[in-house]
């Protein structure tokens, strides 16, 4: 009986063993699986945009170590909740997505509201636009500018445009300006701007907000506006439509995971991607009018006569 009952004891102890084995073994190829997933999405995005492992790191966030680690196919490492988030909010694509769950990479409202306010006139909005650039880079720029094109604007424009706003503005606009112009002269830069050939013909006339602006500033503007378009094409690429057919908003998309419309004193921030292909198929919609394409944008800006 005795002997009966300690080799039932060790049957049931053996198949306890072999069940907690089993699912070891279960649980360690689904973390496996899960992190062959993630390890192909990150190779993807990183393919992608065509940058090292470090930049790629650097861009999201993301410790140089523990990137390399999720990239080895030796080891089996799930990221932590933060890591997923910080990668998706950097390149607009779903956490489900990146673990494999979801075969729609472009979901990035779960991790971001859909709309955001920021102001325009604070002391950071130097540095936010630029952020944003910088996050775009890699993808196209679509841009309607409210005036101008920040990085077109000489230091005589700047201080007609902005003399009346608070002190320290037109330095700021001036860094910007700076900012911006490097930017764009990156190779890796794409960006396409259009607005109503009208407003180039205002600063030439010296009318509507260019009233008051000397004919020396106003001159000067215009051939610094053509050299930049001879210098920067065709990473950057300016389309003039007739703002008497026309009209658009200003508003700039930064590629899949951003877009802001400009209101004056502050930016309506755009985070859904559902609304972000939506803006640029506005933007597409005016090109798809415009009067003078990239490739004769200077020649019709050297054209101009100023008045």
């Amino acid at each position: 009986m005795r002997r009966d009952t300690s080799q039932n004891s060790t049957k049931m102890l053996c198949k306890h063993n072999k069940i907690v084995q089993q699912n070891r073994m279960e649980s360690l190829l689904d973390k496996r699986g899960v992190s062959e997933q993630f390890r192909e999405r990150l190779l993807h995005l990183i393919s992608r945009r065509n940058e090292s492992v470090s930049a790629f790191a650097r861009r999201c966030g993301l410790d140089r170590s523990a990137l390399s680690q999720f990239l080895d196919q030796s080891i089996v490492r799930l990221p932590r909740a933060e890591t997923l988030v910080s990668i998706s909010q950097a390149e607009g694509v779903s956490v489900d997505w990146l673990l494999g769950i979801s075969q729609d990479e472009a979901s990035f409202g779960e991790v971001a509201s859909v709309l955001n306010i920021e102001t325009s006139l604070s002391d950071s909005s130097k540095s936010l636009l630029a952020k944003w650039h910088e996050e775009a880079a890699g993808y196209k720029i679509r841009y309607v500018p409210s005036s101008l094109p920040d990085f077109f604007r000489t230091k005589a424009v700047i201080r007609h445009e902005f003399a009346s706003l608070r002190r320290g503005m037109t330095d700021m606009k001036e860094g910007l300006q700076q900012e911006l112009l490097a930017y764009n002269r990156l190779p890796e830069t794409d960006m396409e701007a259009i607005m109503p050939l009208q407003r180039l013909e205002n600063l030439a006339n010296g009318t509507d907000i260019w009233s008051g602006l000397a004919i020396g500033a106003r001159k000067a503007q215009l051939d610094t506006i053509k050299q930049l378009l001879d210098e920067l094409y065709p990473t950057f690429r300016l389309f003039l439509y007739d703002g008497a057919c026309h009209f658009s908003a200003p508003f700039t998309v930064f590629g899949p995971k951003r877009a802001s419309v400009y209101l004056g004193d502050m930016y309506l921030v755009i985070n859904s991607v559902d609304h972000i292909r939506e803006l640029a198929r506005r933007f597409d919609a005016l090109i798809r009018v415009a009067e003078v394409s990239p490739d004769r944008a200077a020649d019709w800006v050297s054209g101009l006569k100023v008045h």
